[in-house]
């Protein structure tokens, strides 16, 4: 080609639009791949980076290799810092056709055109005006939050530590305090189950020492009882054996007086 590729967004032979990245001899067919670039085409490499994830056709994943490799590039040969960085110009060219045949009736046979195609993906640095607007964007949405993207900044890395750090204050804070309350509420619970067991067994010590009195003062009423009645049984014995005694004497006086 003599002249310049005006999809590469030059216009003059020999300039240089920005850093570009290329995958050639891809299996997938120029048409397919063109209808995942068109969707990526002029946004910024985080966006178009969140654009390919979530797309769902299998050349989207060729494609964001392409695209991370372009901001590779940009970063590591041209000092470039990454969030400032967009899709200038994306295109797929034909690749060489691999041409099977398959069998048919009647004995024919039909070709089977298995295509493939180059694609590549052309980064450059955003104006200045348009950087920012992103970073006010950014800001106002809270920081760039962005996942999966190619590269981060240090700044805009220390940035996110210092909002986290800040969210995290507060909320290690109430934690805190929480956490403070519950050790109040459970030592104040152990204090109660302590008082209510020190209760109970006072409790039963004293239905022990009820118990014990009415069972010796039932012991010692049988005892007395018993004794009552064995003093009984001893003086109606000894009474009987006073009465036989002295009716032997009268008899033996009686035969005594019969005898003289």
């Amino acid at each position: 080609m003599t002249g310049p590729k005006l999809n590469e967004k030059s216009f003059v032979v020999g300039e240089r639009s920005g850093t570009k990245a290329t995958a050639k001899y891809v299996r997938a067919s120029a048409s397919k791949a063109r209808v995942v670039l068109d969707l990526i085409r002029g946004l910024d490499v985080v966006s178009a980076d969140q654009v390919l994830q979530f797309t769902d056709r299998h050349i989207a994943r060729d494609v964001r290799k392409v695209l991370a490799s372009a901001v590779a590039n940009a970063v590591n040969n041209d000092d470039q810092d990454a969030e400032e960085l967009f899709v200038v110009a994306c295109f797929a060219d034909e690749g060489p056709t691999l041409k099977r045949f398959r069998p048919r009736a009647r004995g024919r046979a039909s070709r089977i055109n298995k295509r493939s195609c180059h694609i590549t993906v052309i980064v450059a640095r955003m104006s200045d005006d348009r950087i920012a607007v992103i970073q006010a964007r950014q800001e106002r949405a809270g920081g760039s939050a962005g996942r999966g993207r190619p590269q981060t900044s240090a700044a805009s890395r220390r940035a996110r530590v210092e909002r986290s750090r800040k969210q995290a204050a507060p909320a290690s804070e109430a934690a805190a305090v929480d956490e403070a309350i519950a050790e109040a509420a459970d030592e104040q619970d152990v204090v109660d189950t302590t008082a209510e067991l020190a209760a109970d067994v006072e409790t039963e010590v004293a239905e022990t020492e009820a118990q014990e009195t009415e069972t010796e003062a039932i012991e010692t009423e049988v005892a007395e009882a018993a004794v009552e009645e064995n003093e009984d049984v001893s003086t109606a014995a000894e009474g009987s054996a006073s009465d036989e005694a002295e009716a032997s004497r009268v008899e033996s006086e009686a035969d005594d007086e019969g005898a003289v």
